[in-house]
């Protein structure tokens, strides 16, 4: 019997694996960081005994409300990924599983990796209407991929959408990806008609080092990138500043940062309200924006989410506060769960990349419906 981790985005540390029913494992923490949650590991050589995987130091964690009613996934073969048996108990997380085949994978949430973020921006740029850049490079010396979806023309708007800052939360990629197949599809109208009235400049993956090195919510150095906005250096966070640049250079209209909540069991958006110069207009943009795409998505909800911010007392380091700020434009976070959405639980698959990619799909109708007001 063997547990491994030394493959893109794997993060687990064995402390014993002797016997099936008494794993001890721990999460490896993100580089320079306290930060710790998300783990990928396979397991081999176990067909058919039952397993109990423990990992010891989950109390830790950087949100442990996110291990409440909490269920591992696990994949054979890295496409399926199914629910499994799992508790947090006296701040362990045990998983019992038994497995079918000789080999197994277990993660946090169904993983996304470098490899197929490099597969997606290769299949957009072959869309006539999509240009691939490279804003610059990681600390790890990884490129950070920039995908322009049509040609900037008078009175069109310009319409920023980006994922995985924390790379651990790996559902916003999956969201990504079901936004760009649909974007581009031409037989779309919905699609067709955004392309017209937008440029759209996506950033499918904000973290890449973090991804690949298996983190939870930090890049290469440690850092949150979701708190260097307005900030942020080359030596620390070149990710957040070629975006900032490339965003002068542009203008934003429109912004939707594409995250994912340890904790809640639901969709929904994080506002800018507490920004100093937020004004009755962005409300209005907001609360829009909010009705359409609960009309286009039964999977996305406005009853829970976060608590507003007091006016002016926004943290202006977070992506959303920034851009909203300095843009004067509609800026948001968009959130997804861990677990499952408690509207439309499903009890295999809970959230899953597939409603996560149909998610992205539908956020189309919403963009549709208030453009023209931006």
């Amino acid at each position: 019997m063997q547990i491994t981790h030394n493959f893109d985005g794997g993060n687990i540390e064995v402390i014993s694996a002797d016997r099936p029913e008494n794993i001890r494992l721990e999460i490896r923490k993100d580089n320079n960081s306290d930060f710790y949650q998300w783990f990928y590991f396979r397991l081999s050589g176990a067909q058919e005994q039952d397993c109990v995987m423990t990992i010891e130091n989950a109390e830790g964690a950087a949100f442990t409300g996110g291990w409440e009613n909490y269920q591992a996934r696990a994949s054979y073969d890295r496409e399926e990924w199914f629910l499994v048996p799992t508790r947090f108990e006296n701040g362990h997380l045990i998983i019992e599983h038994r497995p079918e085949f000789g080999s197994v994978y277990y993660a946090y949430f169904a993983p996304y990796s470098m490899e197929r973020h490099a597969d997606l921006v290769a299949g957009c740029q072959m869309h006539p209407d999509v240009s691939a850049t490279v804003l610059g490079q990681t600390l790890d010396g990884q490129d950070l991929d920039l995908l322009t979806i049509g040609t900037p023309g008078k009175g069109k708007k310009s319409m920023w959408v980006d994922a995985r800052q924390h790379p651990g939360e790996i559902m916003a990629e999956w969201w990504m990806e079901g936004f760009l197949s649909r974007l581009l599809d031409d037989d779309d109208p919905t699609a067709r008609v955004l392309r017209e009235k937008c440029v759209f400049y996506v950033v499918p993956n904000m973290n890449p080092d973090g991804s690949r090195r298996g983190h939870l919510r930090t890049n290469a150095c440690g850092a949150n990138l979701n708190r260097e906005w307005g900030v942020a250096t080359m030596e620390r966070s070149p990710e957040v500043l070629l975006v900032m640049n490339k965003m002068c250079e542009t203008g934003v209209d429109f912004s939707l940062d594409v995250h994912g909540d340890e904790a809640l069991p639901y969709n929904f958006i994080a506002g800018a309200e507490g920004v100093p110069s937020f004004t009755k207009l962005g409300q209005k943009w907001l609360d829009d924006f909010q009705e359409a795409y609960k009309r286009f998505s039964p999977d996305f909800q406005t009853k829970v989410g976060y608590g507003v911010t007091p006016a002016g007392k926004a943290n202006l380091t977070y992506a959303t506060n920034y851009i909203a700020e300095t843009h004067n434009c509609l800026a948001m976070t968009l959130e997804m769960p861990f677990k499952d959405n408690a509207d439309l639980p499903d009890p295999e698959h809970g959230w899953s990349p597939e409603r996560a990619a149909r998610l992205g799909a539908d956020v189309l109708g919403a963009m549709l419906a208030v453009v023209d007001d931006l």
